[in-house]
């Protein structure tokens, strides 16, 4: 047995889980983009943060395993204020993503950026070459469905930074391809269409 706790309140699992399948069993939300059952856990959004007791910085939680006496805490200003700031990073990247808007309204994010959690960073943003008018929050779950479960790698990013995207390898469309729609399956914010050739 594993016991934990969470939120204050004590927590026994047979088997070693994530942060995020604990809280999940145990009836607690928590927020995330990135997540998949299919997948690997991969904590690549970060909107899944949570404070655990001994650990400087916060935590995704579908990527952090539990241990033995693990104290995690799924709703402090330091979770709340964390979240609000990757929404609002995210909401200035991707302002017409219906999922975005939502999340913000749900944590209180200001859609014009003017929240104190991320005034600078979302003002860096706005401000970026080229202009953002895509949906896609570069949250990586089709490159990797891509890769880990079909094995066609038809998808990969281009570029860093604020220039990163997701593109076919070398921008030309894969050979790889088999047309599957696992990577428009996935897509959190439905950035992907399947047209037809």
């Amino acid at each position: 047995m594993i016991n934990i706790s969470i939120n204050g309140k004590p927590y026994s699992y047979e088997e070693e889980l994530t942060i995020y399948h604990a809280a999940k069993e145990a009836g607690i939300w928590i927020p995330t983009l990135c997540y998949n059952e299919k997948l690997k856990p991969y904590g690549g959004c970060r909107v899944c943060l949570v404070e655990v007791t001994g650990k400087p910085v916060l935590v995704p939680s579908c990527a952090t395993n539990i241990t033995e006496g693990m104290e995690i805490v799924t709703d402090s200003d330091r979770v709340k204020g964390g979240r609000q700031f990757i929404i609002e990073l995210l909401l200035a990247r991707t302002p017409g993503a219906k999922e975005i808007q939502e999340l913000a309204k749900k944590f209180g994010v200001d859609p014009t950026g003017d929240s104190a959690q991320g005034s600078v960073s979302t003002y860096l943003l706005k401000r970026a070459e080229p202009p953002f008018e895509t949906t896609c929050i570069l949250c990586g779950l089709c490159v990797r469905v891509c890769a880990e479960v079909t094995e066609r790698h038809a998808l990969s990013y281009e570029d860093r930074g604020m220039k990163r995207r997701i593109t076919p390898p070398f921008s030309k469309v894969a050979d790889t391809c088999i047309g599957c729609g696992s990577c428009a399956y996935v897509c959190p914010t439905n950035c992907i269409t399947i047209e037809e050739a």
